[in-house]
């Protein structure tokens, strides 16, 4: 590897290979200045009030949907998400925003006890989080998680994948134009080897990450080591549960979208299609032939659904896990090969008879990949679907509600969805189970996590 390698982070589009910028790392006393701005901005930020941190809120909001097309525009050549959907991530962002903006205030107001008035709860800063986000949604993938957190009155300190840092330093300047003060939200492009030191230093109340099993287990060593909070949102490998009772043609769209979505580089995604016997076949055909069905080629279509993989590396592990697939027995249906044009494209793939033994069912699979398992049963379909490290969400397919509602009480993930495809919304928490992390983002809870919960007790006229 270079030096220029390890001293910047590139932003290269994946549709063509083209280099779009390099942005250079942070050295040490780089850092120090972001932190000790970041430290200063959060001071000033702490001691505004929910009302008014919520106004900036609205108008970071206003300005994201003014710069949609631009925004829009970054994400697509930085990670290569289709336009479209790259649109729909600002928008949805925005929306969020107003949410908060509309329902923050009063996750914050002092909660009462059943002592008395005299006995309460606040929700108080705790002081800088330090974030480490991904690549795949460069946009809602910092804002769902900044947003409550510093809703709470923290600062936000953002260490960016590095192949999308365009998106984060525009973001950075929405937020100082929205009137955010200066360094309460903060870039911070650095090598990875820095964010141990970054996590001990004082000023660096809890950490933040949305990534890879072995990068979670790193960073919550290290936040222990440092005795700071930590909240993970790791891997996932979601079941998506068809019973024979279901309605297919609905189940096998939803499952076909989510799945390709973003070129299937989503955390939460039906990426294990459990299906029960009576129906697997013809479910699969109507699976394989909406598959089939996405249009692909340039991202900047707005017709395109499906664009490149982000990245290379991506991409040659997807093929790897395929390859493997098939040689371990799976059926490939459709797909299954790099697509013959330049650029990181892969074809949508169906693979069909996964089984509990293959490697494709108990790793994650971040690519445009379905696999389709049998199930003999209701109960066999639950053990499949709770045979895996991960937990992060569920889907089930059902016209039996009160079925699927006792079955979530027994599958290991942190959100099940009836009918309808996994997702992320403000309304609800996200998170998961086993190594998919813990902690929540999103909701109420999202802006608890990195508050003080500090209980006050009055004393001053109870009887001695």
């Amino acid at each position: 590897m270079s030096t220029i390698d390890i001293a910047v982070a590139k932003s290269t589009n994946p549709a063509t290979g083209e280099n779009i910028a390099t942005y250079p790392y942070l050295d040490a006393p780089g850092i120090s200045d972001v932190v000790k701005s970041a430290v200063q901005g959060f001071t000033v930020w702490r001691n505004t009030t929910p009302t008014k941190r919520v106004a900036v809120f609205r108008r970071l909001a206003q300005f994201l949907r003014r710069d949609t097309d631009n925004l829009a525009g970054v994400i697509t050549a930085e990670m290569g998400k289709p336009v479209t959907q790259a649109r729909a991530e600002v928008n949805k962002c925005a929306d969020m925003l107003d949410w908060y903006a509309e329902n923050g205030p009063a996750m914050l107001g002092d909660q009462s006890t059943t002592i008395g008035p005299e006995a309460y709860i606040s929700y108080l800063p705790t002081g800088t989080v330090l974030a480490i986000m991904p690549w795949n949604f460069p946009l809602w993938q910092i804002l769902r998680g900044a947003v409550p957190i510093m809703l709470g009155g923290n600062g936000y300190l953002l260490k960016p994948a590095t192949n999308v840092v365009g998106c984060a330093l525009k973001l950075e300047a929405l937020w100082e134009e929205a009137g955010l003060p200066e360094g309460a939200f903060a870039v911070l492009n650095c090598d990875r080897d820095q964010i141990p030191g970054i996590i001990h230093h004082p000023a660096i109340t809890g950490v933040a990450l949305t990534g890879g099993t072995l990068a979670g287990q790193s960073v919550a060593a290290e936040a222990g080591r440092a005795l700071k909070k930590v909240i993970l949102e790791l891997g996932g490998s979601d079941p998506f549960i068809v019973l024979a009772d279901a309605d297919l043609d609905s189940a096998a769209q939803a499952a076909a979208t989510g799945r390709m979505t973003n070129a299937g580089q989503v955390c939460i995604s039906a990426k294990r299609i459990i299906v029960e016997r009576a129906v697997y076949a013809e479910f699969t055909a109507k699976l394989t032939r909406h598959v089939e069905s996405f249009k692909i080629g340039d991202p900047r279509d707005p017709d395109t659904f499906i664009g490149p993989m982000a990245k290379e590396e991506a991409l040659l592990e997807v093929d790897n896990q395929v390859r493997r697939a098939v040689e371990e027995g799976a059926e490939l249906l459709t797909g299954g090969h790099r697509l013959p044009r330049p650029g990181s494209f892969y074809a949508p793939t169906v693979l069909a008879g996964v089984t509990e033994s293959m490697a494709v069912f108990q790793e994650e699979v971040f690519g445009p990949v379905a696999t389709v398992i049998l199930a003999e049963d209701t109960e066999d379909a639950l053990a499949k679907a709770n045979n895996s490290e991960f937990g992060l969400s569920a889907a089930i397919w059902t016209k039996d509600n009160t079925k699927a509602r006792q079955m979530a009480r027994q599958i290991d993930a942190g959100g099940v969805f009836i009918n309808g495809p996994s997702v992320s919304d403000p309304r609800i928490p996200i998170g998961g189970v086993k190594k998919s992390g813990f902690g929540r983002e999103l909701s109420y809870l999202g802006v608890h996590e990195f508050t003080n919960i500090q209980a006050v007790w009055d004393q001053t006229h109870q009887p001695r």
